[in-house]
């Protein structure tokens, strides 16, 4: 069995603790594009603010209850989803707005191979974000 997929890319979901800390994150600083919000009945009553980045499309979730369990921790601190990617032109200029808005830079600007430089940050909830430019 093969997945027939009906669009190009994924949606991801990010369970987030605080809507205005998140969306200053997403949409504010990275400069994401919201679509807009919708209830979200499934799973607990709550909101999900919809952001684009290129064909993805990243649904924020914030539950009325927050959830105790935290994802944090890095990528070789826990299983399961541990960062997403997003492939970019201006790696520098991203860090330096990071940087300047308080965000914790997990992985500093570096090159991991020739012409590929990578650089991670953490969301207000502890979610690792990469960041790659190829030269």
């Amino acid at each position: 069995m093969t997945v027939k997929l009906a669009k190009s890319s994924i949606d991801l979901g990010i369970v987030i603790s605080d809507s205005d800390k998140s969306l200053a994150f997403y949409r504010d600083l990275l400069g994401l594009g919201h679509e807009g919000d919708i209830p979200m009945p499934a799973g607990g009553k709550g909101v999900m603010h919809r952001l684009n980045c290129g064909d993805t499309l990243i649904k924020l979730v914030k539950y009325d209850n927050v959830p105790v369990a935290d994802a944090g921790g890095g990528i070789n601190q826990a299983k399961g989803y541990r960062y997403f990617t997003m492939l970019v032109t201006n790696l520098e200029q991203i860090m330096d707005a990071c940087a300047q808005a308080g965000v914790v830079t997990a992985i500093p600007i570096t090159e991991v191979r020739p012409g590929v430089t990578i650089a991670m940050v953490e969301d207000p909830d502890g979610n690792w974000v990469e960041f790659v430019q190829m030269s």
